[in-house]
């Protein structure tokens, strides 16, 4: 059985005060079983909400793949591990395309979180041009082959996939359910080209694109859907407890 997670990207929102209550708010939130539950805060709020955490997990949303030296303004993977960080995102849609990273740099992330044991959740998904002239299994597919299929199959273990239909984040647009799982189901079917059944049944595959309480159950109950990667609706305790009740898992599953 794979896991099951819900994963909240706070990306550059909330004061610390904020990011504080938010985090004392998720942790006491009624969380359904066998559903892990991270969270994402800004770089500065990462420490304050690990001392904070109980029932979450608490991963930071970018570092660099140096341990240290003349890199200014850059944390590196060595760090967060020091300070007790458990994951960390890398190729989010947003530092592919702001920040100019490309794929051999996420691979040299990729490595480098694995060497220190950090969970990466590791994201990838096409832009609309893309998705519209229909070339977008190939072009994610080319992501995963570039960024992350050089992994052994131990250390691709450590791996949780993310799945972000570019066009659909911070546009009110979400893929269909169809949608969701064609690419899914196409996901899970390389990985298993490259690393074989037991490992592509055992690897998450979240989806990162406007999920909220209103689409949640659908999309969840898709067969290779496992959870999500929630951007704005975790800003919102109110949104988010809807994400990892119990109830929202089980009423179509």
């Amino acid at each position: 059985m794979r896991s099951k997670i819900v994963a909240g990207n706070w990306k550059m929102n909330l004061s610390q005060e904020q990011a504080k209550e938010l985090c004392k708010e998720v942790n006491n939130m009624s969380i359904g079983s066998g559903i892990e539950v991270y969270i994402f805060p800004p770089m500065l709020y990462v420490s304050d909400c690990n001392s904070l955490s109980t029932n979450v997990k608490v991963g930071a949303q970018n570092a660099y793949p140096k341990d240290n030296g003349a890199y200014t303004g850059e944390v590196s993977m060595w760090q967060l591990k020091e300070a007790g960080i458990q994951a960390v995102l890398i190729g989010h849609s947003e530092r592919r395309e702001y920040f100019n990273e490309n794929n051999a740099f996420l691979k040299e992330k990729l490595d480098v979180a694995i060497a220190h044991g950090i969970k990466p959740f590791f994201c990838c998904g096409e832009p609309l041009e893309i998705r519209e002239n229909e070339t977008f299994l190939e072009y994610v597919k080319n992501q995963l082959r570039e960024s992350v299929f050089h992994l052994s199959a131990s250390d691709f273990k450590q791996v949780v996939l993310a799945y972000e239909p570019i066009w659909a984040i911070g546009t009110g647009k979400t893929a269909t359910t169809e949608q969701a799982e064609e690419m899914h189901a196409a996901i899970r079917s390389w990985v298993e080209e490259k690393y074989g059944k037991e490992i592509a049944d055992n690897t998450p595959i979240l989806y990162g694109g406007s999920c909220n309480p209103g689409n949640a159950q659908s999309l969840f109950a898709c067969e290779n859907v496992d959870g999500g990667l929630i951007g704005g609706a975790a800003l919102k305790a109110s949104d988010f407890s809807v994400l990892v009740a119990e109830e929202t898992w089980t009423i179509l599953n």
